[in-house]
């Protein structure tokens, strides 16, 4: 029998905010353990909590960017739970209404556009973490206690890993067009839980589902999903049935195990924080956070196919990043697309790669993009001469003019001055003369004489020119 998977996710990412949901405590990674912590994010009695206006400002503008309905009114729950990186035995979250319900995420695989469609997206605190192998032991670390997150959950409408792997990308894209998270996943910025189940192919009835839980990053996400929907396969086709239940994903063994048996929303006795009052979004609030939304990835990314001619990676690489489109779209406003696209799909991408760095920490602009690419298409210098200018244009202020003059990199276009540089070079390699009459193509050597004579500057275009009608006259 053939089977479809059934895959739903829960994405949590960390928004990008200077102080934590409730308290005043900073959000800065990397702390010594317990540093950022206060009475109010540990739990301590009396000690009460009062809402990050940015959280709900983010949480808003990321529904707004995924086609949700934001409910300008909602509210606060507790989810009550015990772990020990849980020091109140609760969560500050929302239940039955979220601050967004109603989204749909498009995507491409493999060239087809899919849609996933969210359920809701709400905000809440995060948990402490436990840290078993830096001492004799283990220790809670409460610094990400309080941390806010927005919660993705989406409907059951992806039906394999590699769906599920483009969704999490596009959300990834969509947040930092956003720049509500610095999508760090080596840090745990964006982590997701994985609901999976199968059913015959054909049948519109849900299997029963097991969610996983420990992926912390997409690769890992693929692995898993994959491991499930064979694991299940395997139990359904011997004769089993599967159980709910909530499994841990080990990336190294690459398995998962059960954690814990069937938990539904009762389980958590959910009900209104007391100490917290109804959040509020007026429409001028609204309209403001409507505002920031730039052009979303997924519609630049289709523009560029369409408008600027470009193949699919390309438009990809480029959609990808906010920084890359930003500069991209700027620059293609005073030159050919194609030709800024290029200078960014491949110097500029490697500079920046090899330097480790962000283009917006660069002293690249479009202005000095459209003067390089303006140069190169006047012949005042040519494209290896280009990649010699682009250090300087991500390192300091000076024009794309000013540095081509002070490195000497100005191209001679002068036919006179190239004509009398040809003829000494051809004078002077009897041997490629010879070739030449014994009908062996030795433009190619000439052409590279020609430039080490010019030191570079000779414009190319011309060299070969007058290299072809001096050949013909011997």
């Amino acid at each position: 029998m053939k089977y479809q998977a059934v895959i739903g996710l829960e994405v949590h990412a960390e928004l990008s905010t200077k102080s934590k949901i409730y308290c005043s405590c900073s959000t800065s990674f990397g702390a010594p353990i317990n540093t950022h912590t206060c009475p109010v994010c540990t739990g301590m009695p009396g000690a009460l909590p009062v809402l990050n206006k940015q959280v709900v400002h983010y949480a808003a503008k990321m529904g707004k960017a995924t086609g949700c309905t934001v409910n300008q009114l909602c509210k606060a729950d507790r989810k009550n739970y015990f772990y020990p990186d849980l020091p109140k035995a609760y969560q500050i979250s929302q239940f039955d209404v979220p601050i967004c319900e109603n989204g749909e995420v498009f995507f491409y695989v493999d060239g087809e556009k899919k849609s996933c469609r969210l359920e809701r997206i709400h905000f809440e605190e995060d948990a402490g973490k436990l840290l078993h192998d830096e001492i004799d032991g283990t220790v809670v670390d409460f610094n990400r206690c309080g941390v806010p997150l927005i919660e993705m959950v989406t409907k059951p409408d992806l039906h394999s890993s590699a769906e599920a792997k483009e969704f999490l990308e596009m959300i990834k894209t969509t947040l930092s067009y956003l720049d509500i998270c610095d999508c760090k996943m080596e840090e745990g910025s964006i982590r997701c839980d994985v609901n999976v189940s199968i059913r015959p192919e054909g049948s519109e009835e849900l299997g029963t589902r097991v969610e996983m839980k420990n992926i912390n990053t997409f690769s890992g996400a693929v692995r898993a999903i994959d491991y499930e929907i064979a694991r299940q396969i395997e139990v359904v086709e011997n004769g089993g049935e599967i159980q709910q239940e909530t499994r841990r994903w080990d990336d190294v063994k690459l398995k998962n195990t059960v954690m814990r048996t069937k938990e539904d929303a009762q389980d958590y006795r959910y009900f209104p924080d007391p100490d917290l009052i109804a959040v509020e979004i007026s429409d001028e609030w609204m309209r403001q956070i409507e505002s920031e939304i730039p052009e979303l990835p997924i519609s630049r990314y289709e523009r560029y196919l369409n408008e600027y001619g470009m193949t699919a990676m390309e438009a990809r690489l480029i959609s990808d990043s906010f920084a890359k489109a930003e500069l991209l779209d700027a620059a293609a406003r005073q030159v050919k697309p194609k030709a800024a696209a290029n200078w960014i799909l491949s110097d500029i991408s490697k500079y920046l790669n090899d330097k480790g760095v962000e283009l917006p920490d660069t002293k690249l602009t479009a202005d000095k993009l459209v003067d390089l690419v303006k140069l190169i298409e006047a012949g005042t210098i040519s494209g290896n001469a280009g990649k010699k200018v682009l250090p300087s244009m991500f390192e300091t202020d000076e024009t794309v003019e000013a540095i081509v003059g002070r490195m000497g990199l100005k191209q001679v276009s002068d036919e006179g001055a190239i004509l009398a540089i040809v003829q000494d070079v051809i004078a002077k390699n009897e041997k490629a003369v010879a070739d030449f009459k014994a009908g062996k193509n030795v433009t190619g050597f000439l052409v590279g004489q020609c430039m080490k004579a010019s030191k570079g500057q000779g414009n190319p275009q011309i060299i070969n020119k007058l290299i072809a009608q001096e050949l013909a006259k011997l």
